[in-house]
């Protein structure tokens, strides 16, 4: 169960997400003033959206630092402009009114981050897959004073990467004032929190704008559970003879059949890697493994944003404020998740194209609107994106034909050799069938139900389901460059139906409900009925098989602290991390031993923020577009701890500006001929355990 430490830093974490959306609820309350909420959902999104940007701009410019001081000053600010907004829209009367669902919503936000800190608690160890450049990136934002933040894992560089989502939760731990590794977890928690509530605001308010009803209700609820706990049908598998996970997946329907064993040795992660060099993961599994990424981060904003364009279109009119929140928003995924602010500017043109055709092609209207969305996505992404160089080095065509790949390269477009993965219908079938149910249902109900007029809540979920469905198609055709061989197009699908996946869960939560309210006919609601059973009951026991096996069915609650695990696992190290934290300030550089990627290597760097000269090489290279920035630094660190020469080592030490030097268990293994005497002669030891010293460099 959980422990008082917990509950109390859970209670920390709610109290700040819970203020600020209270001094966020007058401004909330003008954009979604037509909710039947107020859009009290999405208030600590815009709360948590508007102080982190406003921070980071403000130190950007060197204005003011990066403190809790800083960052309670841009809080009053907003205090004072909403308690403005809500004296002079005389608001009191209207929160009064929605106070009931208001309550609601609040306690499922509670309910729901509880829920995920007890998951998380059982196994909360910030440790494997990416979860040390995620913790890494929040901890060097933590010790950065102003933006662009210092890149902990290749010194005297800023961050290349898309870390706004990572600056959120640094904000957050700033004012709640919980600890960096159990603000980790916790920030996880209250991003499923956020998620489930957003999704239930959001498809309660687009089943039926005018009322609460319990129709709406449960639209709300299945598809908020779909978004969050859904996996998709490859559990079905779970009923059939086991393949092996390393092999390409047959057809089900060719496996020996075996109910009485089940679950048949499922595996989760097969769900996200069922074909072959592809990555289609969901929100479920990102919350199970636990990597704090950008897809992950950037989830509340995309809820937010869709909502925001879902006003739009019930107001059938394209206000210009609302067009430059959008443009905000999407400079916001851009830095959080760039592949988002592409995909809801895409949703966003739908909805203007729409409403110019309803006001018989408002043609300068639309253009006026496009013009603001593109200027305001540049200005507002450009305090990033001017200290951020793209590492995409093109697009790519699978399946070119011969004529193209002797040319090789058109400009960014790229046909290359050998490049023509293509997905096997079937296999399709299995990750988007359960959606496709509906989404064909749906199709039928408005062509052939009588007396039926769509609405604009149908329209707009129609274009949900065609922008999925395009995002679902586009990695059949073509694919982002990036530097991995074999698997070329496995980043393309991954970001493109993560967000297929949140969207058609949206979608198909409204149409089960809106059939089965509207199904009169006995004999089609039975063949309706049942195959939604079936298929609820197929992706909903995703998240047991998910959750029992990455959690050990949850028999032992450990509690939040992310690095406690070190205790056990790396005694020494834990003691050396702990250490740092509590009398290293500021950025000082340190070397300590380079390894491979989801390795331990770049540990203490990752676990404090301090910038090493090089930490994972190959995720540099990903991030610089070259393996020619890491390898220098490969050989040099490799030379520093070995070389015989002091001259040599105190070279690099001035090459790197080189402040501390680690020796512990995991340099002596990687470099066995480590000459520690020379490190010696090179400055103090300032800490030092039976495995585990720091040098503080005097050159």
């Amino acid at each position: 169960m959980l422990n008082f430490p917990d509950l109390l830093n859970i209670f920390k974490f709610w109290l700040t997400f819970f203020v600020i959306g209270l001094i966020f609820i007058p401004l909330t309350m003008t954009v979604f003033k037509d909710f039947k909420d107020k859009g009290y959902a999405f208030a600590k999104t815009i709360g948590v959206i508007f102080i982190s940007y406003s921070i980071f701009i403000i130190s950007s410019f060197k204005l003011l630092n990066f403190s809790l001081v800083s960052i309670l000053i841009i809080l009053l600010f907003f205090l004072i402009l909403n308690i403005f907004i809500f004296i002079k829209l005389e608001l009191k009367d209207i929160i009064r009114k929605h106070l009931k669902i208001i309550i609601i919503e609040e306690l499922i936000f509670l309910i729901t981050l509880i829920f995920w800190s007890y998951i998380r608690g059982n196994m909360p160890n910030i440790h494997g897959l990416e979860k040390f450049m995620d913790f890494g990136f929040v901890n060097a934002i933590l010790r950065s004073n102003y933006f662009p933040a210092l890149d902990m894992w290749y010194s005297s560089s800023t961050i290349n990467y898309y870390y706004f989502g990572h600056l959120i939760t640094a904000v957050l731990i700033k004012i709640s004032s919980v600890i960096p590794n159990v603000g980790y977890n916790l920030m996880l928690a209250a991003l499923f929190g956020l998620i489930f509530t957003s999704v239930v605001s959001l498809v309660i308010n687009i089943f039926d704008i005018k009322k609460l009803s319990l129709k709406s209700s449960l639209a709300g609820v299945i598809a908020a559970s779909l978004v969050s706990l859904s996996g998709n049908l490859t559990a079905i598998y779970a009923f059939f003879k086991a393949y092996v996970p390393a092999e390409n997946p047959v057809p089900f329907w060719q496996l020996p059949f075996l109910p009485f064993t089940f679950p048949n040795g499922f595996w989760y992660p097969n769900a996200t890697r069922f074909i072959q060099f592809t990555i289609h993961e969901f929100p479920l599994y990102s919350f199970v493994v636990s990597d704090l990424h950008g897809h992950v981060l950037d989830i509340p904003i995309v809820l937010l944003s869709i909502a925001l364009i879902f006003v739009i279109l019930l107001e059938n009119k394209i206000r210009k404020t609302y067009v430059i929140f959008i443009s905000f928003l999407l400079a916001v995924m851009y830095m959080t998740n760039a592949w988002d602010g592409i995909i809801y500017a895409l949703l966003s043109l739908f909805v203007f194209t729409l409403i110019s055709f309803y006001k018989r092609f408002a043609l300068k209207d639309f253009i006026s609107s496009v013009l603001i969305l593109g200027i305001g996505f540049i200005l507002f992404s450009f305090p990033f994106s001017s200290n951020f160089k793209p590492f995409v080095s093109g697009i790519g065509f699978i399946c070119a034909p011969n004529f193209l790949t002797e040319i090789g390269k058109i400009g960014p477009f790229l046909f290359e050799v050998d490049h023509c993965q293509r997905s096997p219908l079937w296999q399709l079938l299995i990750l988007y069938g359960f959606f496709y149910f509906f989404v064909i249902s749906f199709i039928l109900f408005l062509k052939f139900k009588k007396n039926y007029k769509p609405t604009k809540s149908d329209v707009f979920i129609t274009f949900l389901i065609i922008l999925s469905t395009l995002l679902i198609i586009i990695p059949e055709f073509v694919y982002v460059k990036d530097i991995y061989p074999a698997h070329y197009r496995a980043n393309t699908m991954f970001k493109l139906t993560y967000e297929a996946f949140i969207m058609l869960s949206i979608s198909c939560g409204y149409i089960i409900v809106k059939i089965l309210s509207n199904l009169n006919n006995k004999k089609f609601l039975i063949l309706f009925f049942i195959p939604t059973l079936i298929l609820l009951y197929l992706v909903f026991s995703y998240p047991v098989f998910a959750i029992n096996s990455y959690y050990d069915n949850l028999q032992k609650y450990k509690g939040l602290d992310g690095t406690y695990y070190m205790k056990n696992d790396s005694k020494f190290d834990y003691e050396l991390i702990n250490w740092i934290n509590k009398n290293i300030k500021g950025q000082p550089i340190i070397i300590e031993a380079v390894g491979d990627s989801y390795t331990d290597y770049a540990r203490i760097s990752a676990n404090t923020g301090i910038p090493a000269v090089l930490g994972w090489p190959v995720h540099e290279w990903l991030w610089r577009g070259t393996y020619d920035v890491a390898r220098p630094r490969v050989e040099d660190i490799k030379t520093f701890y070995t070389t015989k020469g002091l001259q040599e080592a105190k070279d690099i030490i001035k090459k790197y500006n080189v402040s501390f030097v680690v020796v512990s268990i995991l340099e002596k293994q990687k470099y066995p001929d480590l000459n520690e005497d020379n490190i010696k002669k090179l400055g103090e030891i300032v800490y030092q355990d039976k495995h585990a010293r720091l040098y503080k460099v005097n050159y």
